[in-house]
């Protein structure tokens, strides 16, 4: 049965909401909006020059913005007289390894501004000589650079104490930004905007220097300024971070020396800011393709076929706090293809969104903790953005679209609208793909919203396809979680049981943890701009981890000994389809490293026969089976790392081992690095006997900081599929950005005459863009 009564009455509120505040936006255009408020500062009272950093009895500090009269020389070495001039912060307070303790090594900071930029500076001593420091990765914005040392700094630029922008800078010059959303709830590492950086040494240590334009930002248009500061110095070989205001070890989320920066409602406040009148206002990014295509698997077949285009993307500041965004003839050629991936289970796998346009301000479209980019069922995610431009894994052409994002009053709102062409490849009709979303924040740290997605052409037959919802997220002391939704989808032919809704409580202390949920899928719930890996199920879920730090054992860091229990039953008939009991042991030492060691319990219904290999098939029946294994992860600062598992076992009638490394990388030198990984799989069954192997060879070449190429080989036994990627992406001027990629698929069936030379597809391109700001 479906949720009209629980959800048609809230969505129209939603609905209405959104008129609001699209009338708002266009009214924007129209005449100014008044004034905002000044923020109510939260801390200690603003420092007296000459005193630039204030603090009070909890650690809570206020920092002091300096004029600078000129700009600032951004080379790194920090020889202007204003860092004589000017006191320097200081005192960063440690969160990890040694809570409250002053930071292991001395690091001064300075918060400078001029009329165009805002400048953050900091003198990092290290009494260890440079060959000891971690710094072996430059590329920008790669997971790699938080294995490293760093300096980083994120800015609350609405000071509303839950979401920021974040940038980092490790010593030799690599640098990442990256946007905060609801403290940590996504964090979304593929935000970009216009800044810069520069490092340089000293005796005793390193500097950097960072600009970042005013116009890269959004910000209140009150005329005082009151935004939340964080500075954090990360010194990678000992696993320590240490940061302005003192942070809880709770909020490392485990052992994580980045997670702190997302406690946004213990960062400090930065006052004495003068912004300009006016922030961004208009962005425009042509770009220009060319392209040499094979395809054998095509009918007909196409070979060497020349080809080119152009398009262009649009960003406009509607106000100070709302952006609109437009594309027009998107084309996604230089975004690296999917990693091959080994799937043993009945459910679909959840491939992550690459291409920019869906990366940039995703988490204004973000709806409960929908993703299913685990083993696991998970939520269904209400929003996917590889459903648009994708089909059957063809690409479809995308028209034009646009977007709407940012802040309107006390509402977080997105609007996305996207049109497709006709794709006779993949068999797609032209289709509009809409979705709106908006989300209040309520209390200090909670919020409320709902969404509505539509797709004009539906894929399960006649006419469209709309889902809608509403969700809400609690979060009480700092540990404390409550959150859950409910939606449901409208799909001709498939009327009735269409809902889906959750409820979940988490505990996330540092020493003890404990989660408990319940999740409902009904067999008509199809949100098809969505992705659900398991639909038609009722789950509920407990676990609980128990994580001691031993003081007596100065090599290990921390145990941590957890267990849980799934239980899923079909929503329609309650059969118990599945049950899973897991149970692991994991020791972090101090050096990273990681030894793990888990069981697992589990049992699994089939009411249909489940095709598992080519001429494997299980037949209907329930099943039980156990299996254990163990793992050890070298840590990432190492210059050899990764993680290598062995797993061995019941799996459904018969038996399985499965030997991997992942994450690996092997550090050549700090412009030069290799990343193996490797799946391999034998199982046993009375049915048939199969293998299935996956491999994975990524190289990176870094020139500099923004130029880089990359290499991507795969194979994968299942597919028979051997493939190549090969990427040079360089950053020639801040935003703009030259790509050549080429790519390659060749059969590898042990039946053909020659098996490496099947040639399926290969494709040359040459994209180039250019950024033009006014």
């Amino acid at each position: 049965m479906g949720l009209d009564p629980v959800v048609v009455r809230p969505f129209c509120w939603l609905l209405s909401h959104l008129i609001a505040v699209f009338m708002l936006a266009a009214a924007a255009q129209a005449q100014p909006l008044p004034a905002e408020r000044p923020a109510i500062l939260q801390g200690p009272a603003p420092p007296v020059a000459p005193a630039v950093v204030s603090r009070d009895t909890d650690g809570r500090a206020t920092v002091r913005a300096t004029r600078v009269s000129e700009p600032i020389q951004l080379d790194g070495q920090l020889d202007e007289a204003v860092y004589q001039d000017v006191q320097f912060i200081t005192d960063f307070v440690q969160q990890l390894p040694d809570e409250g303790a002053l930071g292991s090594e001395r690091t001064d900071a300075w918060v400078l501004f001029d009329d165009d930029n805002i400048y953050i500076s900091a003198r990092c001593y290290d009494e260890a000589p440079e060959s000891e420091w971690v710094a072996n990765e430059m590329r920008r914005d790669v997971g790699q650079l938080r294995q490293n040392d760093s300096f980083s700094l994120l800015l609350d630029t609405f000071y509303d104490r839950r979401n920021g922008k974040a940038f980092l800078v490790s010593p030799i010059g690599g640098f990442s930004d990256f946007e905060v959303s609801n403290e940590g709830g996504r964090v979304n590492i593929d935000w970009n905007t216009i800044w810069d950086s520069r490092t340089g040494r000293f005796d005793g240590g390193w500097t950097v220097e960072i600009r970042i334009p005013f116009k890269s930002l959004r910000y209140r248009s009150s005329s005082v300024q009151v935004w939340g500061l964080q500075l954090r110095r990360i010194i990678r070989r000992r696993t320590e971070a240490s940061y302005l205001t003192p942070l809880p070890i709770s909020a490392a989320r485990g052992n994580s020396v980045i997670a702190g920066l997302w406690r946004v409602s213990q960062a400090g406040s930065l006052v004495g800011l003068e912004v300009p009148a006016e922030s961004l206002k208009l962005e425009v990014k042509p770009y220009a393709i060319g392209r040499v295509t094979t395809d054998l698997t095509a009918a007909p077949a196409v070979r060497n076929d020349p080809a080119g285009t152009a398009g262009f993307d649009v960003k406009y500041g509607v106000t100070r706090n709302l952006t609109a965004d437009f594309t027009y003839n998107t084309d996604f050629a230089q975004v690296e293809v999917d990693e091959q991936r080994v799937n043993l289970t009945r459910f679909s796998l959840f491939f992550p969104e690459k291409r920019e346009f869906f990366l940039e301000s995703r988490g204004n479209f973000d709806f409960a903790q929908g993703g299913g980019g685990g083993d696991g069922p998970g939520a269904p995610t209400l929003f996917f953005s590889r459903r648009i431009g994708l089909q059957a894994g063809d690409a479809v052409p995308i028209l034009a679209g646009g977007r709407l994002t940012g802040k309107v009053g006390a509402f977080d709102v997105g609007a996305l609208n996207i049109q497709t062409d006709d794709s006779l490849v993949s068999d797609a009709r032209s289709t509009n793909f809409t979705v709106l979303r908006i989300k209040q924040d309520i209390l200090r740290r909670s919020t409320v919203g709902g969404i509505f997605t539509n797709r004009s052409v539906s894929l399960a037959g006649d006419g469209s396809n709309q889902a809608y919802g509403l969700d809400g997220r609690f979060a009480f002391y700092d540990d404390v979680n409550l959150q859950g939704y409910v939606a449901q989808t409208r799909t001709i032919g498939r009327e009735g049981r269409d809902a889906s809704y959750s409820g979940q409580f988490s505990y996330t202390g540092d020493r003890y943890g404990l989660n408990a949920g319940h999740l409902v899928i009904e067999d008509n719930f199809l949100p098809e701009i969505g992705f659900v890996r398991r639909g038609n199920m009722r789950q509920s879920s407990v676990s609980a981890r128990f994580s001691p730090r031993p003081a007596a054992i100065d090599w290990i860091r921390r145990f941590s000994l957890s267990g849980s229990l799934d239980y899923i039953q079909m929503a329609d008939t309650r059969l118990l389809e599945t049950r899973t009991q897991d149970a692991s042991f994991e020791i972090q030492l101090e050096n990273s490293d990681r030894l793990r060691v888990s069981a697992t319990d589990r049992y699994e219904f089939l009411s249909d026969a489940f095709s598992i290999a080519p001429g494997v098939t299980l037949p209907v029946g329930g099943y039980g089976f156990r299996d254990a294994g163990v793992s050890y992860s070298f840590g990432q600062q190492r210059p050899v790392s990764g993680t290598v598992s062995i797993r061995l076992g019941r799996f459904w009638s018969g038996e399985s081992k499965s030997l991997r490394l992942s994450r690996g990388r092997v550090e050549v030198t700090p412009q030069f690095s290799v990343e193996p990984s490797v799946s391999l799989n034998w199982v046993d069954l009375p049915q048939g006997r199969f293998a299935t192997h996956v491999g994975r060879v990524r190289m990176n070449y870094t020139v500099s900081p923004r130029m880089f190429f990359s290499g991507l080989l795969q194979y994968n036994s299942s597919a028979d599929i051997f493939s190549t990627n090969v990427r040079l992406r360089w950053e020639y001027s801040p935003g703009s950005e030259l790509f050549v990629v080429y790519t390659e698929d060749r059969e590898t069936d042990l039946l053909m005459p020659d098996r490496w030379s099947g040639l399926r597809n290969r494709g040359f391109v040459v994209k180039l863009n250019r950024l033009l700001r006014f």
